[in-house]
């Protein structure tokens, strides 16, 4: 079962891109092949997954893991899941290593910084706004209160240099607060 649980998540974190949520239908699929969970149990342990912190993926692998096998098998199917991604940095790391001093690769990565800032603005611009829908005056209350909370969030960290922890803790009371 150990194994059989390691192999599997190993394939699973090796042939998976695009981030945690691409890779649910592939657990699943691997899950319903074998057995492991009812539906119900698999979607109680995404949903759990989700809740936690760190990439859904390594975590819906541990709590499957655990469900199926214990703790050896939650650090099985951990290890299995991580295991591709580590390889592959570790190759990427000694062929980056290689050219590190090279004045065109390290240009290269000096013009990819702004691009990538834009991207995570974009991000989130979008993601902020996605539940807004089509905004209309008078502005709703859940709306300014989003926008207080955000405005908030940027002056702490920008202004006071607070602790993105204590922005999130304090953003998730807010949540509370405002909507409740």
């Amino acid at each position: 079962m150990l194994l059989q649980l390691f192999l599997t998540f190993f394939k699973i974190g090796f042939i998976s891109f695009g981030g945690g949520y691409a890779m649910m239908p592939v657990i699943q699929h691997e899950v319903d092949k074998y057995g492991w969970l009812s539906p119900e149990d698999f979607n109680e342990i995404i949903a759990l997954a989700g809740t936690g912190p760190g990439p859904i993926a390594t975590n819906s692998a541990t709590l499957i893991g655990l469900h199926t096998a214990g703790v050896p098998g939650a650090i099985a199917a951990t290890f299995g899941i991580v295991l591709p991604s580590l390889l592959l940095i570790i190759a990427l790391a000694a062929f980056l290593y290689k050219w590190h001093q090279n004045k065109w690769f390290k240009s290269s990565f000096y013009g990819l910084k702004p691009v990538v800032t834009g991207l995570i603005v974009f991000a989130a611009i979008h993601f902020g706004l996605a539940g807004w829908g089509e905004l209309k005056l008078p502005v709703s209350f859940q709306q300014l209160a989003t926008l207080l909370i955000t405005i908030g969030a940027f002056v702490g960290i920008i202004k006071y240099k607070m602790h993105p922890f204590v922005i999130i803790v304090g953003a998730g009371i807010m949540g509370i607060v405002f909507f409740q």
